[in-house]
């Protein structure tokens, strides 16, 4: 139907078709389609009445003349007319959470939550630290529901049942329910509308095998790969490894534990454990989440060998998180996807986020199977608010989680000495008994200084490494890294998070296939190659650091067992570890290993050395996350959360003081010119990503001022000077008087 024929006809979108004509979206039918998917999703954890009305009345605000004027003034040339935060935009989405109010009353915040911020995000209660209308502000302009009902509305969206189906996880887990629900309605809305504005992109979403079929693959490559290998002992490790997370596959679901030597063939092991649970229980995805974005592509690869049209693999985006195009939000992630992979930082910050685009997958996480791997590098000061959810997800959301790792972490629940500490609830060890696996053969062994205090020159340092045709040297710092490689024979291999991704990855590949040759190669590296980089080499050197990041070196030496030992050597550098938790974990161990013939890779220090870590942390809740989303209001402020806020705090990785930048390696160039014209299409943004590196505020905008970097597209910066990128070591950077935290990686 042709807006401009009838008055009573209510948009909700209009576009046009290739011969300009005008297409009209029916509210009505836009209402009724966003309720019914979003009650669909919300039906996996039980709160489809709930989703269904905020479906219904998310877009009441519409109906307003004000609305469908602005719409029909625009129809055809704007396609993001329904889109707020603009001149001239009008406020739709408040009408609909006054209404659910009116309905509802108390019980109708839960969902004016939502639908005031199924836009621009979930707002806080009160006027918090981040800016932006509360929503108890914008509950008291009631002009906006007046405007919306002085128009016609069927009265089949008007007129509902109230929600009868509970909360979930009481006022602990409030704010993770409603988030829940946002997550619903968002994901549906978007759906929705693509179905609409691109009927093509709806169509183009392809159907993705079943788990079942997937383990059916698995189980065929995983039965070939063996018949190949050598009945060594660490092989017959990985075989047993993969039986036991096979058998225990069958058990309820919940929280386990997957507690394997380095080298043991955790990633496969646990994707079995994953594969075999899902089709048992009737799980909806595995979701495998990994700790560094320099490793992901490693285990995506990994994966897509074996299920090359089932994986997504899900990171930090370039450039802007913003939600103000329609080609952008579409394009937002949902993982609606078999298998995806994914880091800490994307999936933790998810589950407190307030943004459209981070919620929008939430729902996709419920009844699914969650792999942690390097469980230990979960953020003591975070470790809070992050154990609380996972709880919260396996209790109520079907969730299982595989905290998967050589160094388990100590998160059970204590208290004493004036400490508390909530941990995790009935954890269950898939191994048997690792306590085995830890008493086979040794594969190293580890050599301390005998004083943890004496440190060495980097030339002491540089003259003890080259005595070694074959060796791995792993310092805590880029700048360490520089120092160091500075002063090694010509041809040394340098790895560090000041090279992009696709130059770290063609350097590994580099190193594998020379270790493989049998050639010789000297390799300088920041911590990044300790998780998840399956290198073998007869000798590294480890800078003093955490007592697991020891062990994680540790697995990159003899990782196959082809020697009868290999050597770690660890020593203590010139410059202190960098402040911070790396300072603290270095500290601890040099409080546990008084004796320099004990052996750091017992497995039975990590529960100490844990203990000691968190209890020396200044707060496992730094930022106060639980008190902004516990909800325990009174009277008028009942059902008060400060969504907005908490988001802003959740940061694992705080990145307020680092711009990326897309830098000159490989087929970079052409990739920025094809941003310059068609702009961040979502395939040419993940290939970018792969030529960005992460820079610290002083040193992006000493880069501005000289001209080395410029703006290509807004908020998105690309290297002008070929000087700016050296072939070897990345990003070429003055380190005069550096921020010791900024060197990290």
């Amino acid at each position: 139907m042709n807006p401009m024929d009838t008055k009573s006809y209510a948009l909700a979108h209009v576009r046009q078709d290739e011969q300009g004509r005008f297409v009209s979206h029916d509210l009505k039918d836009h209402l009724w389609g966003v309720g019914t998917l979003a009650s669909e999703f919300a039906s996996s954890f039980g709160s489809s009445d709930w989703a269904h009305l905020a479906g219904l009345w998310h877009d009441l605000g519409k109906y307003s003349k004000a609305f469908q004027q602005m719409i029909k003034l625009k129809s055809g040339f704007d396609p993001e007319a329904h889109l707020e935060g603009k001149p001239g935009r009008v406020d739709h989405s408040t009408a609909g959470a006054l209404y659910a109010i009116e309905q509802l009353k108390m019980p109708g915040r839960i969902l004016a939550y939502c639908i005031a911020g199924h836009h621009a995000g979930l707002p806080d209660w009160h006027t918090g630290e981040t800016g932006g209308k509360a929503l108890k502000a914008r509950l008291t302009d009631k002009s906006h529901l007046d405007h919306a009902l002085s128009q016609p509305i069927p009265q089949g969206i008007l007129t509902r049942p109230k929600p009868t189906s509970p909360l979930l996880g009481g006022s602990n887990g409030f704010a993770l329910w409603v988030r829940m629900l946002f997550s619903c309605l968002v994901d549906a809305d978007f759906l929705d509308t693509e179905a609409f504005m691109d009927e093509g992109k709806a169509a183009q979403r392809a159907t993705s095998p079943t788990l079942q079929e997937l383990l059916q693959r698995f189980d065929t490559y995983m039965n070939e790969t063996f018949s190949r290998v050598s009945p060594t002992p660490v092989n017959r490790i990985r075989s047993e490894v993969l039986s036991q997370c096979r058998e225990k596959a069958d058990e309820p679901p919940g929280i386990f534990s997957l507690t394997v030597p380095t080298g043991g063939g955790k990633t496969l092991a646990s994707m079995a454990f994953a594969l075999k649970h899902a089709t048992k229980h009737g799980k909806r995805r595995v979701i495998y989440v990994i700790p560094y974005t320099s490793i992901i592509e490693q285990t995506a690869n990994t994966f897509r060998n074996i299920f090359p049209d089932a994986v997504v693999e899900h990171h930090s985006n370039l450039g802007p998180d913003k939600e103000t195009t329609v080609k952008n939000r579409l394009a937002a992630e949902n993982w609606d996807a078999p298998i995806i992979v994914t880091t800490n930082v994307q999936f933790f910050e998810s589950l407190f986020a307030a943004r459209t685009s981070r919620c929008r997958k939430l729902h996709n996480i419920v009844n699914s199977i969650v792999v942690l791997d390097e469980a230990q590098l979960l953020p003591p000061e975070f470790l809070q608010p992050i154990l609380s959810v996972i709880n919260l997800l396996a209790r109520h959301y079907g969730v299982t989680f595989v905290l998967s790792t050589a160094t388990q972490p100590a998160l059970n629940s204590r208290e004493g000495f004036g400490w508390s500490f909530k941990g995790l609830e009935g954890v269950r060890e898939i191994i048997s008994d690792p306590d085995a696996l830890y008493h086979e053969p040794e594969r190293v062994v580890v050599e301390i200084p005998p004083d943890l205090h004496q440190t060495e020159s980097w030339d002491e340092i540089a003259e003890r490494v080259q005595r070694h045709e074959s060796v791995l040297t792993i310092v805590n710092s880029r700048q360490d890294a520089r120092e160091l490689h500075r002063r090694m024979p010509e041809g040394t291999l340098h790895l560090s998070a000041l090279m992009c991704g696709e130059h770290r990855s063609r350097v590994i590949e580099n190193i594998k296939q020379r270790l493989d040759d049998g050639r010789a190669v000297r390799v300088v590296s920041t911590q990044l190659v300790e998780a998840g980089v399956d290198i073998d080499f007869p000798v590294v050197y480890r800078a003093l650091a955490g007592l697991d990041s020891i062990a994680q070196a540790a697995g990159r030496c003899n990782r196959e067992g082809k020697l009868e030992r290999g050597k770690v050597v660890v020593f203590v550098p010139p410059n202190p570890v960098p402040p911070g938790h790396l300072r603290r974990a270095a500290e601890t161990t040099v409080s546990l290993l008084h004796d320099p013939h004990q052996n750091p890779l017992q497995r039975k220090l990590y529960q100490s050395y844990f203990e000691q870590l968190y209890w020396k942390a200044p707060s496992l809740d730094k930022q106060g996350i639980e008190a902004l989303l516990k909800e325990d209001g009174e009277g008028e402020d009942r059902l008060k959360v400060q969504f907005r806020t908490a988001a802003q705090r959740f940061q694992l990785i705080d990145e307020s003081g680092y711009r990326s930048v897309i830098v000159r390696y490989g087929d970079s160039p052409a990739l920025i010119g094809k941003l310059q014209k068609e702009g961040p299409e979502r395939w040419l943004m993940r290939k970018l990503q792969r030529y960005t590196v992460s820079l610290p505020e002083y040193q992006f905008q000493k880069l501005i001022n000289n001209g080395d970097i410029r703006e290509v597209y807004p908020e998105i910066f690309a290297q002008t000077s070929d000087m700016l990128y050296h072939p070897d070591l990345g990003v070429l950077v003055n380190e005069t008087n550096p921020d010791p935290s900024a060197l990290i990686g």
